[in-house]
Formats: C-alpha cells, structure tokens, sequence
C-alpha cells in the first residue's frame, strides 16, 4: 500500500480514494500510478497511526515541500489531514502543501477552510473551469449545480487564513476557457497555473 511517494523533491502523501469528481482528464483513469512509484490505489484507507509510521522512515528536511494529493481528494479525511499536519508541524520546518478540488464544505456540510489555519502553507485548488456550465462537463461533480460556487468560496476563505493559495487547470481547456479561469483568478486575487496533462 503506498502511502507516501516522491516526485521530484517533494514527498506525496496518498490517504484516500474517495473523490467527489469524475474530472474528464483525471490520470486515474488511465494508469495506476503516478511516475515510478507503485500502484496509489489503496485496499483500505490507511489509519492515522499507519500514515506516521510512513513518515517515521523518511527524513522529512530532506524534502522541499509535503504534499496532499493522491489517488482522490485529501479534504475527504478533513480530520486526518489536519491531525498529519499537526504531527509534522511538530517535527519539521518542511512546507505542507494541499492539493484540492475546493469541494471540502460541501463534503463536510460545514466551513472547512478555518481548520487549515496555521497548518497548511499552500494550497493548490483545481478550478478547471470559468463558469459552471463548462465545470460541470469537465469536473463532473457528484454535487452538481452548487460545487462551482461552493469552490470560489472555499478559494475566497482560504486566502484568509493560507499563506499562498493557487487555481490550477489542465492544459486541455480550450483557449477561451483557459483566458476564463485567468480573469477570474484576476478577480479574486489569486495566482493561476496551468498545468500539463498527466499522460
């Protein structure tokens, strides 16, 4: 069960497969894994104790950054997130980084961006879309109508209490789209990035 994996300089931390998106260019959907590591889908959710021990064996300075983002989304296990943090915050001057699909208040049915204060350092949200219409077609969420409202808000509570914050969408998106996501971005005073398609 892989749990923890490394691309580049940073160390990955895979905790779940639950994701509320069925996002059209998701790599799960072609391949197991993600560069050389072994298979990111879990038989079980690892426990709390489980993911520390994965940590235990690794040197965590060694790392630029600690990032949340396997094979679904990291908010479904809110709580497990932030107790992580928490242990790592106590060991080790190591950035934590969240990777997102913004979708967390509605998984929980509560505010969640509140909880992260003072623990996650950056945070990487998947906006993929300029309007709800076309964030239905490509992220295909189980919430449907509300997610896209639902995202822009979690986005703006996080820039209260998160150092840096970032959209991100595929390269897939169309020209018009990808300018879209960029004035809205502008808008809300947030960075974007647009990111390669994993093939």
């Amino acid at each position: 069960m892989t749990i923890l994996y490394k691309i580049d300089n940073s160390l990955y931390v895979n905790i779940t497969n639950k994701c509320p998106c069925a996002c059209v260019f998701c790599v799960r959907l072609e391949h197991d894994s993600v560069g050389e590591c072994e298979s990111l889908w879990l038989e079980k959710e690892p426990t709390l104790e489980e993911i520390i021990d994965a940590f235990e064996k690794h040197n965590l300075e060694d790392y630029d950054q600690i990032v949340f983002c396997g094979y679904g989304e990291p908010l479904e296990r809110l709580d497990t997130v932030v107790e992580i943090c928490k242990w790592i915050k106590a060991k080790s001057k190591t950035p934590i980084r969240i990777n997102t699909n913004g979708l967390a208040d509605l998984i929980h049915k509560k505010e969640t961006a509140p909880t992260l204060e003072g623990l996650v350092d950056s945070i990487s949200i998947s906006l993929n879309a300029p309007d709800v219409k076309s964030y239905l077609e490509i992220a295909r969420p189980k919430f449907g109508e509300i997610s896209f409202s639902h995202l822009l808000y979690f986005a703006s509570e996080c820039k209260k209490v998160i150092p840096q914050i970032t959209f991100s969408v595929v390269d897939i998106l169309s020209g018009e789209q990808i300018e879209g996501c960029k004035r809205l971005a502008s808008e809300m005073g947030i960075a974007l990035r647009v990111r390669e398609m994993i093939k």
